[in-house]
């Protein structure tokens, strides 16, 4: 089960998805849909929903559904979709509601099509997160485990619970959030080579390019739901062996996060939806997170139209010409 999403997913690019929501807080369908159209054709391995960036534990039951039965309808019917799968931290309270409501989302995604879960970290005690894990591959779908920053809503996993689960025959890889923690990624990375085909996924936005240097072999970001093209060149720059085209790519990748994924840090939500805007991806009216920071609109929006004015894809396709005649 595993081997066909590794296979699928390896050196690829997931984009963490967000969902496109009016000043009203209401999903706004048709620039869904605009969205779901322009990735289809993006040089892509997958799509992730449901998960941090897609609000996939704030969405009710009925709207997850419908975000799902979008995308894989107009998705190619090869292209993986991986789904989130958890519980609200508002049900800690209740282990058995709690049980019930990560149950539920990971049926659901396995009947909405998708193609693996990633397991958002549960607030449990560490002495049941093994069997939580079992318990959601239940539902008959590869797993990805989510290593994602305590300030996020993540769990700090120890060496010795990280290699229990990676001992479960449904776990196909681990998604690497530290957010800031380089010493705990390259920690993982090491510790995964004792599990092999267990894929490193990196969600490292702001140390992208040096993820991929320290074993990641895909990337399941949110700054990837915007300029997939750069960051897929990057990522097969790296593969190819180009050292020149990586470390230039790197660096303009590194422009884009720098923009984006910064303090107040749940604001990343709302800044991905602005660039798809200022691409003329989604239109400015959807790019509303109704769960994040209030920010200053009209300043990130000059902020990230200075970067991608930077970044110009002209620029990074001649460089990419003059690398492959030198090599």
């Amino acid at each position: 089960m595993n081997f066909d999403l590794t296979k699928q997913i390896d050196r690829g690019l997931i984009p963490a998805v967000p969902v496109p929501f009016d000043e009203q807080g209401r999903i706004d369908a048709a620039a869904q849909q605009a969205y779901i159209a322009w990735m289809a054709g993006q040089p892509v391995a997958g799509v992730a929903l449901w998960v941090h960036t897609g609000r996939g534990l704030r969405l009710t039951r009925e709207q997850r559904i419908a975000v799902l039965a979008a995308w894989r309808r107009g998705l190619p019917p090869a292209l993986p979709v991986i789904a989130g799968a958890g519980a609200p931290a508002a049900l800690a309270a209740d282990p058995r509601a709690y049980w019930r409501a990560a149950r539920e989302m990971a049926e659901d995604a396995a009947a909405g099509g998708a193609a693996a879960l990633l397991i958002h970290p549960p607030r449990i005690p560490a002495s049941e997160i093994v069997r939580y894990h079992a318990e959601l591959a239940n539902a008959g779908l590869p797993l990805v485990l989510f290593y994602l920053y305590e300030a996020a809503g993540g769990v700090a996993y120890s060496d010795a619970l990280l290699r229990e689960l990676l001992s479960l025959p449904q776990v196909a890889g681990i998604k690497m959030a530290t957010l800031d923690s380089v010493i705990r990624y390259q920690e993982v990375s090491r510790l995964l080579a004792e599990f092999p085909g267990r894929l490193l996924i990196t969600g490292e936005d702001r140390f992208l390019g040096y993820s991929f240097m320290r074993g990641a072999r895909a990337a399941l970001v949110g700054i990837g739901a915007a300029c997939c093209d750069l960051l897929a060149a990057m990522i097969g720059s790296w593969f190819r062996g180009r050292a020149d085209e990586f470390l230039y790519l790197s660096s303009q990748v590194d422009e884009l996060a720098e923009a984006t994924f910064i303090a107040p840090m749940e604001g990343y939500i709302q800044r991905m939806l602005l660039v798809l805007a200022e691409q003329g991806i989604l239109p400015a009216g959807a790019t509303f997170d109704p769960w994040g920071p209030p920010l200053d609109r009209a300043a990130e929006v000059l902020r990230i139209r200075r970067v991608l004015n930077g970044l110009s894809l002209h620029r990074h396709e001649e460089h990419k010409g003059t690398a492959r005649d030198s090599s």
